[in-house]
């Protein structure tokens, strides 16, 4: 790079840090549930590690022992070498779409069997891929998402248009809104996508998807596209998200999930029909030229698949949990003394403060006291609603929950 180039780079970053919207990298250690920064231990409470399995030694030690006990032949590779077209395509990442798919079929009928599974390497691969290649073909196409869906969602949308692919986003959970964009589409239109996240990862709220189904029922153009990054695993009778929780799960188009998250792996999926299945083999970026995931990390999202429709007692002590903190920040918030019910959204509890520097000082605040908690600014959410992302976890405490409510 130029001197200039060089010069303008750093009185960017000088405005960033006088905005209080600068970024860096943190030296973390992790032991367990905690994590060590600057000498002192602190409670993690800043991870997608929903169920806390990703801080389990007993299970990490019981998957490496079924390893060790494997022949030499049978041990799963550490790298794929290759994109999936190539030669990525190992037993391990075959039997996890198979695995997945019988994870969708005993949630709904076992006689299903309308859904196929596809692997990619992250979430971020699946939405920025899969939109731009489902709208490839010659068809006029209106993709209508939610104003506050993840960023590799806006990625994915803005790759997605072209002369005859046209998106626009409406008000947060308003569907109203949403309507209005249904009944205002061009004549010409041919197929709408809606697209919306099920639990919004920095609000923490769901989606209604007995609503969006039904005004698909309502226009036979219509395709639902929901991401459940983050409700599998914590939502549902066997984690399969909120689409298994609203009874929903038949009527997605595509189903998106990730195993970054409460699976404590890596990688993502979609669950959509065979057909749409094979157009992405053949048509999404992201999955034709990337070099496969190793096939040890699959060996590990089967072992946790294996274990998940099991872990209702780590969902529900979550949940607990999470209604807890929710109801003590609400409280906080209300003039009057009475305590209303507070319904379980999801482990995400947003304590929104608004002002940037405010929300830096909490966070050191709360890292002073013991508690891993970061600050979450523009723009990664709206200009004016700065806020600590709490993040429950199963492996917390009651009384970790009441020591956390004492410094909020």
């Amino acid at each position: 790079m130029t001197s200039s180039i060089v010069e303008q780079l750093q009185q960017s970053l000088t405005t960033l840090k006088s905005q209080q919207q600068y970024r860096d990298l943190s030296n973390l250690e992790h032991q367990g549930s905690c994590v060590i920064i600057k000498g002192k231990k602190l409670l993690n409470i800043a991870s997608n590690d929903y169920l806390g399995l990703g801080s389990d030694s007993e299970l990490q030690t019981e998957f490496l022992s079924q390893i060790a006990q494997l022949p030499v032949t049978q041990v799963p590779r550490m790298s794929a070498t290759s994109s999936r077209l190539l030669t990525g395509n190992d037993t391990q990442l075959q039997a996890l779409e198979y695995e997945l798919q019988q994870w969708y079929q005993a949630a709904v009928s076992k006689d299903d069997i309308s859904k196929s599974v596809l692997v990619f390497n992250s979430g971020y691969h699946a939405n920025i891929g899969i939109l731009p290649a489902l709208t490839t073909l010659p068809v006029n196409t209106l993709i209508l998402a939610d104003k506050l869906v993840h960023a590799s969602i806006i990625d994915g949308l803005r790759l997605s248009q072209s002369k005859l692919v046209t998106y626009r986003r409406y008000r947060h959970n308003d569907y109203e809104h949403l309507a209005k964009f249904i009944e205002q589409a061009d004549p010409n239109v041919e197929r709408i996508i809606i697209v919306t996240e099920s639990i919004f990862s920095m609000d923490g709220d769901r989606a209604d998807l007995p609503k969006l189904v039904e005004l698909k029922a309502k226009d036979s153009r219509i395709e639902l596209y929901i991401d459940e990054a983050h409700a599998i695993g914590i939502l549902g009778n066997t984690g399969l998200g909120l689409a298994e929780e609203t009874d929903t799960l038949t009527d997605i188009d595509y189903l998106v999930g990730t195993f970054g998250k409460a699976f404590a792996s890596v990688g993502a999926y979609i669950m959509c029909n065979d057909v749409a299945r094979q157009w992405l083999i053949n048509h999404m970026r992201p999955l034709i030229f990337s070099t496969a995931l190793p096939p040890i990390n699959h060996a590990w999202t089967r072992f946790i698949l294996a274990k998940m429709s099991k872990l209702t007692a780590q969902r529900t002590h979550l949940a607990q949990l999470s209604i807890t903190i929710s109801q003590a920040i609400e409280q906080q918030h209300r003039v009057s003394p009475t305590v209303e019910k507070v319904i379980y959204q999801s482990p995400i509890i947003p304590y929104i403060l608004g002002d940037n520097a405010r929300t830096i000082a909490k966070a050191q605040q709360l890292q002073g006291a013991g508690f891993y908690a970061l600050p979450i600014r523009p723009p990664t959410v709206p200009a004016n609603s700065a806020r600590i992302r709490l993040v429950m976890n199963a492996r917390l405490t009651n009384e970790d929950c009441q020591l956390l409510i004492q410094q909020l």
